[in-house]
């Protein structure tokens, strides 16, 4: 087999890259190391920045989300019961819109017209200095990809990254000693808008994914265990942290699912490895604090589409010359905002009471600050 481009990676990265490709008549073959069913299966969350319902929109796939899709104008801050409201339309006349990872996976799998391969085993990616192919297994049959180039687009653990050698990759991270035990039930949000809550026992978040089913979030320390939680108790925990009458509204149930997830950041540089491009996860990871995740990946393949798209149409490397300087640009503005958010929200074990006074401090300053709320504003609804 042979192809302009291979997309390691099915996730709504590598399928937004294959899309866009495919509106511009670029070939390309996506792999994916697990079924379709496991990848539609993943419940992620979803905070659209404008800039992401714009490429929605480009990738001709916006009908559903501007059906369904929650747009929200702001969001609101509580410290310790103190709360406070951040109007993103009336600070920097942008909104964002809640509409899942999931359902944005659905999109792009259901309009993908090029070949994907699901359940390619032990993929591995040859000679990306100057002839690119890739190899898997299904089977029990080896089969090989030519291509002119790979792009990875297959997360922190895939085997994009890990086909660098490590001398040619410079990494950086940070592991939060905290995660987020999140529960998933079929009631109706507490609140209009996001919830972002701190209380000294511990960071919340009030989320959703429509009208009817909301995603609530609890800090817990990374030690702690899923069976300890039952579900009474999680609820109990979350209405200690939220603002007292947001408690009181609260409508509670079975727990549809339940996981927790640890706080990281990390960033890989260089994105670019002769033939070989990374984006998404594979690239950087950031904690969920500013919804950036997937803001981030779909940014990376748009960047990465237009300089492949160029390749092809007009014969110039000027676009994928520059993909890895300036995306990381924009990752790096994005893991800053999700690290300050997270600094502000969160509580930190070895903080003491001169850290808790500094947040309360830095608090105090956004909520009496009108361009300290526009900068917030402008990052959460996405830098232009």
């Amino acid at each position: 087999m042979r192809t302009n481009v291979a997309i390691v990676g099915a996730g709504p990265a590598g399928l937004m890259l294959g899309r866009l490709l495919d509106l511009a008549g670029v070939d390309n073959v996506i792999l994916e190391r697990k079924s379709a069913d496991y990848v539609l299966g993943r419940i992620r969350a979803g905070v659209l920045e404008q800039g992401s319902v714009d490429l929605m929109e480009r990738a001709q796939l916006a009908g559903r989300l501007h059906a369904e899709g929650l747009v929200h104008d702001g969001t609101l801050l509580s410290f310790d019961g103190d709360s406070h409201r951040i109007d993103f339309k009336a600070l920097v006349g942008r909104s964002v819109t809640v509409y899942g990872q999931t359902e944005v996976t659905r999109d792009l799998m259901e309009a993908r017209t090029g070949t994907t391969i699901y359940e390619a085993d032990e993929v591995q990616l040859h000679d990306f200095d100057n002839s690119p192919s890739v190899t898997w297994r299904k089977d029990g049959v080896t089969h090989r990809l030519d291509c002119d180039y790979i792009t990875g687009c297959d997360g922190y653990h895939g085997v994009s990254r890990a086909s660098v050698p490590a001398t040619a990759l410079t990494t950086f991270e940070r592991v939060y000693p905290f995660g987020w035990l999140g529960m998933l039930v079929d009631k109706p949000p507490v609140d209009h808008e996001l919830i972002y809550a701190h209380h000294e026992r511990g960071f919340a978040l009030c989320s959703q994914r429509s009208p009817t089913r909301s995603r609530y979030y609890v800090q817990v320390p990374t030690s702690e265990k899923l069976e300890n939680w039952s579900d009474e108790q999680f609820w109990d925990e979350l209405r200690r942290r939220l603002p007292a009458r947001t408690a009181e509204a609260l409508q509670t149930g079975p727990a549809l699912e339940k996981s927790i997830a640890p706080l990281r950041s990390f960033v890989a540089e260089p994105l670019r490895f002769g033939r070989l491009f990374l984006a998404g996860d594979a690239a950087h990871i950031v904690p969920p604090t500013g919804a950036k995740g997937l803001n981030l990946a779909l940014s990376d393949v748009a960047m990465l589409a237009d300089a492949l798209i160029e390749h092809y149409g007009e014969r110039s490397d000027a676009g994928l010359d520059a993909y890895s300087v300036n995306a990381l640009d924009r990752i790096w503005k994005a893991e800053r905002f999700s690290w300050w958010m997270t600094s502000l929200m969160h509580v930190f074990p070895d903080a003491g009471a001169f850290g808790r006074r500094i947040q309360r401090a830095e608090f105090d300053y956004l909520t009496g600050s009108l361009p300290a709320q526009q900068s917030l504003a402008e990052n959460y609804t996405g830098l232009l």
